[in-house]
């Protein structure tokens, strides 16, 4: 049963892009990518409960594995990739009607779509640290194509600036993939195929070359943290999310940025278990602490309402790597909770401002007033996916920057000042702007489509409960994967 849901959380997406570069510019298109995320949704579904129920599996000779740190993961792609799918089908038939896309654009963009979404659940649950790095490198070339869907100069230059700046970080992936591949090596046991197999290394981790183990993990944190967007290897982030089609850039900040860390983390393991030192941590601690003020600050120099959002999208990425670099059960708990508030708040709030700029016909902020008064379900929409990226209570970003903040203040107190500016800062940039947005008098005008607004509050609500209340089954499933964590 195991092996049989796991080839299909892959294959779903696989055959739905397949079909979908045949037929991806009939009108049925839209329906075919729902329908295809709603099913990828439901094996993944049922594979995290196989894996809650019986524990870390493998499947096809080793060649996959599944815990519940990835399981989690997989679960929260698929959701959001399923959610994704159904706001773009109104969406994209508006940017159809002003002439943004012809039927051939919605071709590339369906079935590129699925196909990014194969590489995001590939990388996830991959037992191999080389197709780890080969899924990376696939998503990296769909997005590209994605990022460039508008023909436009600007987008090519995002879509160009993203390629470079990302293969140049996936090359020293790279590098640092072949000198876990040569640690491993040295050790009896584990030599061929076996030594990228993660749940090998992980079994003798203890056994690997730690000088050459140190040195690949610096080259494998530079190159996965550009995919991250941590500073200062963000600058391809803003560009990409702000030519590229709003759902892309659902799913770029809430999905991709977490598969990169997910690398990061599943690496980070290893040396901190071979090296029995501190330093891997800290080093994650420092990129967090810089990309989370730096990006916070740079939010108050915006103009363009997703290149706003992209910064934010850095910064609360910062706040994740800062968390899971202090490592232990509570912070590695905080930072789970936190990817899953920050994939949930940050898609809905894409959600909202890309039908927002395409009323106003821009995305200059100052040019986009009174969605409450022309659609308030738009401007609420936007209004409460605000408030909770901020950190406002009681959506679940409060209660984890919380734990964050507090973990902070008894084991790495120095950072507190730092972190309480960052959240500070960006609290007064987003809300600043976001309140003229939804507020005050209009001249929007009306979209031919009847924009979905549904995804929105799902994921507004889900947030919201995880604020309140955290299931015990979710509890327990993230207790056992910041255990396993470690740090």
């Amino acid at each position: 049963m195991f092996p049989a849901i796991l080839f299909a959380v892959i294959a779903l997406p696989v055959l739905g892009g397949a079909l979908l570069a045949l037929w991806g510019h009939r009108p049925w298109a839209p329906h075919l990518n729902l329908g295809v995320g709603v099913a990828t949704f439901l094996a993944a579904l049922a594979l995290t409960l196989i894996v809650v129920a019986a524990g870390p599996a493998t499947a096809f000779a080793e060649a996959f594995f599944v815990d519940p740190f990835n399981a989690f993961l997989v679960t929260l792609t698929a959701f959001v990739g399923m959610t994704t799918a159904a706001f773009s089908r109104p969406y994209m038939r508006i940017e159809l009607e002003h002439g943004r896309v012809n039927a051939s654009r919605l071709r590339l963009y369906h079935s590129m779509y699925q196909l990014f979404m194969a590489t995001m659940l590939l990388a996830l649950t991959t037992n191999n640290m080389g197709v780890l790095w080969v899924a990376m490198e696939a998503a990296t070339l769909t997005t590209v194509l994605l990022v460039s869907l508008y023909r436009t100069k600007a987008s090519l230059e995002a879509a160009w600036k993203y390629f470079i700046l990302c293969g140049v970080g996936i090359a020293l992936a790279l590098f640092g993939t072949v000198l876990l591949y040569f640690a491993a090596q040295r050790v009896p046991g584990v030599e061929g195929m076996r030594a990228l197999l993660w749940t090998h290394l992980d079994a003798v981790k203890g056994q690997l070359e730690p000088s050459i183990l140190g040195i690949a993990f610096v080259f494998l944190l530079v190159g996965y943290g550009t995919k991250v967007g941590l500073v200062p290897l963000h600058s391809w982030l803003p560009d990409a999310h702000a030519e590229g089609p709003t759902p892309v850039s659902a799913v770029l900040s809430g999905l991709l940025l977490n598969v990169a860390l997910y690398a990061v983390i599943r690496s980070k393991v290893l040396v901190e278990g071979s090296l029995h030192a501190a330093w891997p941590g800290r080093m994650l601690m420092g990129f967090g602490l810089l990309s989370a003020l730096m990006g916070a600050l740079l939010l108050w120099r915006q103009k363009d309402v997703k290149r706003m959002f992209a910064y934010s999208s850095i910064e609360h990425m910062g706040l994740i790597t800062f968390a899971f670099g202090m490592g232990g059960p509570v912070a590695n708990f905080a930072g789970l909770l936190h990817m899953t508030g920050h994939a949930l708040t940050k898609s809905a709030i894409f959600f909202t401002s890309g039908h927002a700029s395409q009323k106003a016909g821009t995305q200059r902020m100052d040019a986009i007033h009174g969605l409450y008064q022309r659609t308030p379900l738009m401007g609420w929409g936007l209004m409460l996916g605000s408030l909770a990226i901020v950190g406002l209570p009681p959506f679940s970003i409060f209660a984890s920057e919380f734990l964050i903040l507090t973990t902070a203040m008894q084991v790495q107190p120095w950072a507190t000042p730092v972190l309480l500016a960052a959240l500070g800062i960006a609290f007064g940039a987003i809300f600043l702007r976001v309140q003229g947005m939804v507020f005050g008098d209009t001249t929007l005008r009306r979209l031919p489509h009847q924009p979905d607004m549904l995804p929105v509050y799902v994921h507004l609500a889900l947030v919201l409960m995880l604020g309140l209340w955290v299931p015990s089954f979710l509890a327990g499933w993230w207790h056992g994967a910041a255990l396993m964590i470690g740090g």
